[in-house]
């Protein structure tokens, strides 16, 4: 790397801009601040006005003959002290008609304020100095822009010949000298990479320095947007974070992660695409056995190309839907990485699929034998909702995923136990919300909900319970839950009335009210019977 740059600064030194042809043929002499000459030149401005420090921004360097300094002692430490305040490069005062030699409190307050002071002993054209030192500027970011252009091309080159995201950001933290690492969106950690064998545990800086400061991060960090080329927060795939462990994270080394970045946005989005494509593949698949496009006979064989090796044991389909209108933000693959990852815990061999056009997941298990059908159920049903949360679909107010578990059986069982858990699932929307249904259990919601079209189970509810619905519109307090909480009780008032905080001859009332609208008994089999087909088909009709 170039020593006459500042890195740091994305400009030159004062040293270096001493050493060009303008400023050396003044014969400058250091007076003040000789153990400064490091500070970076950002700019050049030269100028005679008292208040000449109100116009400047920090990193210049200020030329002058001197007229603007003042001529009382007092003016002339407090012009140093407002320089030295503003946080210039350096002063640089030709001598001539004003000083023949710096005043004694100009110096004195250089030195006090280490501000780097140099006098000219020589007339120089302050146009030429401002002129070669602006080229030096120019050159020095020309020389950070080269730089960080071979850090994009050794990234290139490692992707071409087979490398990936953790060879990228091995070449940036060599660069950097500095840990790199590549996060969500939302700060969760995908990799990382350390600067060099000997540097620090790449994962143990994280854990200090970055996982408990995601709101604030510690000073000197360095973040750059991996872009996701959606809308809004799709616009964001990933994020690089540079920690400044072993030295400060320099302008260079920014330049070189946003070039890395745009790389990184292209695997990224490359993977996905796969990812996406392969979830898809196998959706395809498991909804094919479903609709009995694939032989029971055939399907082991072309379960096993898709990496499903279950054991003899049966197996289990389940079906996860998503609410209406409710679609991964980052995409399919998210969500079908995020769901197999916790499934891994399950301990169980799977096979996932995505149906985006459906709305469902739908996968296969395979247990070892019938009786660990509930305990895999409740894993895998959790490992789900996990998953949901983690792709960051499950939205406040939103209704959640409903989760069906089918028979286990055979791979012909499979067939007919995924058609059944896909449609059951959609049918059990709205239900009260459990971590998983049995498709068994739902047999009546899934007729019910094939019948929501025909006008005759729209009859036979406004027949059941229409007096209770136009009661409930126009009254209060509402009868149709106490009635749909009496029936789930199977008529046990004493439960009933529990479950509604009622005491008995409030509870009695309500019964009796709700008997006279509808005038039916309620302690009659066929009454009951017709009114719980009733309060569940409610939900498939106007």
């Amino acid at each position: 790397m170039d020593s006459r740059y500042d890195t740091q600064g994305a400009g030159i030194t004062v040293q270096r801009a001493l050493e060009l042809p303008g400023l050396r043929s003044g014969l400058p002499e250091i007076v003040a601040g000789a153990d400064r000459l490091h500070r970076t030149v950002r700019w050049v401005h030269a100028g005679e006005v008292p208040n000449i420090a109100s116009l400047l921004k920090g990193g210049e360097l200020l030329l002058t003959t001197g007229y603007g300094l003042g001529t009382r002692p007092a003016d002339q430490r407090a012009f140093v002290r407002t320089l030295a305040e503003r946080g210039i490069a350096a002063l640089v005062v030709e001598l001539g008609p004003r000083f023949t030699r710096l005043p004694a409190a100009l110096v004195e307050t250089a030195r006090s304020t280490g501000l780097p002071l140099v006098q000219l002993h020589r007339e120089v054209p302050f146009v030429t100095v401002t002129e070669e030192i602006h080229t030096e500027i120019v050159n020095g970011h020309y020389a950070l822009l080269q730089q960080a252009e071979e850090v994009h091309r050794r990234c290139t080159e490692a992707l071409l010949g087979g490398g990936g995201v953790p060879q990228v950001l091995s070449i940036l933290a060599d660069f950097s000298g500095n840990p790199v690492f590549l996060e969500t969106a939302d700060g969760q950690l995908l990799y990382a990479a350390g600067a060099g064998s000997a540097g620090a545990d790449p994962l143990q800086v994280w854990e200090g320095l970055r996982g408990q400061h995601k709101e604030e991060p510690p000073a000197g960090t360095t973040l750059v947007d991996v872009p996701g080329g959606g809308p809004g927060t799709g616009s964001v795939r990933a994020r690089l974070v540079l920690l400044p462990v072993g030295a400060p994270v320099a302008p260079v080394h920014r330049i070189a992660a946003e070039r890395a970045a745009g790389v990184l946005a292209v695997v990224l989005m490359q993977a996905r695409q796969e990812e996406e494509l392969a979830a898809r593949g196998r959706g395809d698949f498991l909804t094919d056995l479903a609709e009995g496009r694939i032989e029971a006979e055939d399907a082991p064989a072309q379960a096993r190309v898709l990496g499903f090796k279950p054991g003899s044991g049966p197996l289990l389909p389940v079906v996860m839907r998503l609410a209406d209108g409710l679609a991964p933000g980052g995409g399919w693959a998210v969500l079908a990485r995020a769901v197999a990852e916790e499934l891994a815990s399950v301990g169980v061999p799977v096979l996932l699929g995505v149906r985006p056009v459906e709305g469902r997941v739908p996968l296969l298990l395979g247990l070892r034998s019938e009786s660990e059908r509930a305990a895999v159920a409740d894993r895998v049903a959790a490992a789900l909702r996990a998953g949901v949360e983690r792709a960051g679909m499950q939205r406040p107010g939103a209704q959640p995923p409903v989760v069906v578990v089918g028979v286990a059986g055979g791979w012909a069982a499979a067939s007919a136990g995924l058609r059944h858990a896909a449609e059951t699932a959609t049918a059990a929307q709205g239900l009260s919300d459990r971590p998983w249904y049995d498709a068994r259990r739902l047999d009546i919601d899934l007729l019910l909900w094939r019948l929501r079209e025909h006008p005759d189970l729209a009859a036979f509810v406004e027949r059941a319970i229409g007096p209770l619905r136009d009661h409930d519109v126009r009254s209060r307090p509402p009868l149709l839950p106490t009635l749909q909480t009496y029936l789930a009780h199977a008529g046990r008032k004493a439960e009933t009335a529990r479950e509604l905080h009622l005491n008995r001859q409030t509870l009695y009332n309500r019964l009796a009210r709700i008997g006279e609208l509808l005038g039916t008994d309620l302690d009659d089999p066929q009454t009951v019977l017709a009114l719980s087909l009733a309060l569940r088909a409610r939900r498939h009709v106007p």
